[in-house]
């Protein structure tokens, strides 16, 4: 779909956009095959596409054989995606608030590639729910705000080394980001904008039923930056337990979150899990309900 096809579409429909649902669509052909190619689609792929707005990835994800499932939030767009699409064989499209339909029905995305110009006002946490899965999906091609993808791609001991970071580092290594011109968007963002490519780490850093006490325990450490992990942590760990916790691996007293790193966070995680506590004070577990 050409600027020009896109800008007709729209003018015929009289559709104006939604700058709240962060509606900026990527028209510029050569982006477009280039994130496709970052998919590394292959026989056996099943996509699943976020805010897929007027259809211009979507042609390209089946144009290379894969089936996609595609999540539209905007009635007007999901029926134009219906016409559009209409009778394909490898398109299912669901109308939908996406970040409430992925919290609402967890499911095994073991084979499922997410590919999407994800809507930036709910880019994070959409990203977040489908990293922390139980079974997430193999790789995660995603357009985001530039500062975003920093921060997605940061290293510790930096300024964009933050929550987000390791919430979606626990199971998912950066392989790489490329910027992309406000002029390849219609409308054009405010924002700068890039496309990363996330793969899913081969070997787990912890079992699926840790998932949940590390979101805690990155949050609580990332609450606030300046202050010391120990001091932070221990509203959650008594001080004996979390200061054997720290010795055995490896982490100062001392030491800020920001300069810890990925793998680190989850082996102190699983030593703080794994430590019996007294059954009376109302600790966090591995399962508690109140992470998300």
């Amino acid at each position: 779909m050409t600027l020009s096809e896109m800008r007709r579409l729209l003018e015929s429909r009289q559709l104006l956009l939604t700058k709240s649902l962060g509606q900026n669509f990527l028209h510029d052909g050569n982006v477009l095959r280039r994130i496709t190619t970052a998919a590394a689609l292959q026989a056996g792929d099943r996509v699943l596409e976020i805010g897929p707005g007027l259809g211009p990835l979507t042609e390209h994800l089946l144009d290379a054989g894969v089936p996609v499932l595609a999540v539209e939030k905007d009635q007007r767009l999901y029926e134009i995606l219906q016409e559009r699409f209409a009778g394909h064989p490898r398109l299912t499209l669901l109308h939908a608030d996406a970040l409430d339909w992925l919290q609402n029905e967890p499911r095994d995305w073991t084979g499922w590639k997410l590919v999407a110009n994800l809507p930036y006002s709910v880019g994070s946490p959409l990203l977040v729910e489908l990293a922390l899965a139980e079974r997430p999906p193999e790789r995660m091609v995603v357009t985001l705000q530039w500062e975003v993808i920093q921060r997605l791609t940061a290293l510790p001991d930096t300024a964009d080394y933050g929550v987000l970071t390791a919430l979606v580092g626990l199971q998912f290594e950066s392989r790489g980001a490329f910027k992309i011109s406000r002029d390849c968007f219609h409308p054009a963002p405010d924002v700068e904008s890039a496309c990363a490519t996330l793969v899913r780490r081969p070997t787990p850093l912890l079992p699926s039923d840790r998932i949940t006490a590390y979101a805690r325990v990155v949050k609580l450490a990332f609450s606030q930056r300046r202050k010391m992990l120990r001091k932070l942590l221990r509203s959650e760990w008594p001080e004996p337990v979390l200061d054997a916790a720290l010795a055995a691996t490896g982490i100062a007293p001392t030491a800020r979150a920001e300069t810890i790193s990925i793998p680190r966070l989850a082996a102190l995680t699983d030593h703080l899990v794994g430590t019996p506590l007294p059954t009376d004070t109302g600790r966090l577990s591995a399962h508690d309900p109140g992470i998300h």
